[in-house]
């Protein structure tokens, strides 16, 4: 039906037919009207007692609480249905920022964990390298035991020598020699033994 279209329906109101010229479908009005009169019986079966017309104004002022209370439940939905909106914005927001907080999270974890191998890395050259420096030292500290032992053997040669004639003076003069060198190759060895111990100091103070 258009709204051009007119149709009259014959209704019943309190027991009083009425005709109605409406643009609405049928069913439409026959609602309406049966919604009236449901009104109408219900301020009666209330004690609501007058004439026709006083019982109609109780009805439409009925009706018309009904209306703004339909328009009240919808302005209520409205506000809720905006409220409900800007909650979804918030939350949508919050969710964004927690996978930005997490995201940066992995990244320091990532970093972190680098930052980790790194110095785990570097931590296993310094073992390294103090091991080398430990056996370096354990291996002059041999040194230096021989040359002690040597340097012993020489100055007792050269004790018993001393005591002897002159025909042992050429060896004496050669194990002299022999000392001095020994002597100065001790000395080297005790210099780089005390550089290497340092060294090795450094490395377990600072890893």
């Amino acid at each position: 039906m258009t709204g051009a279209d007119i149709s009259k329906v014959n209704v019943r109101i309190h027991g009083q037919e009425y005709t109605f010229a409406s643009n609405k479908s049928r069913d439409r009005i026959m609602s309406v009207a049966n919604h009236v009169d449901e009104v109408i019986k219900g301020l009666i079966s209330k004690g609501a007692d007058g004439s026709f017309a006083k019982l109609s104004m109780l009805a439409a002022i009925n009706i018309a609480d009904e209306l703004f209370a339909e328009r009240d439940g919808q302005a209520d939905s409205e506000r809720e249905k905006e409220q409900l909106k800007k909650d979804i914005v918030h939350f949508q927001q919050l969710w964004e920022e927690a996978k930005r907080s997490h995201l940066q999270y992995k990244d320091d974890v990532k970093a972190v964990q680098e930052q980790k191998d790194s110095l785990q890395e570097k931590f296993n050259l310094k073992c390294s390298e103090a091991d080398n420096l430990i056996r370096a030292v354990e291996d002059r500290d041999n040194v230096v035991k021989r040359l002690e032992s040597e340097l012993e053997v020489a100055a007792e040669k050269l004790r018993n020598f001393s005591s002897q004639s002159e025909e042992g003076s050429e060896l004496i003069r050669e194990l002299s020699a022999k000392l001095k060198e020994v002597e100065g190759n001790y000395f080297e060895l005790q210099m780089e033994n005390i550089q290497m111990k340092g060294d090795i100091e450094q490395y377990q103070n600072n890893p």
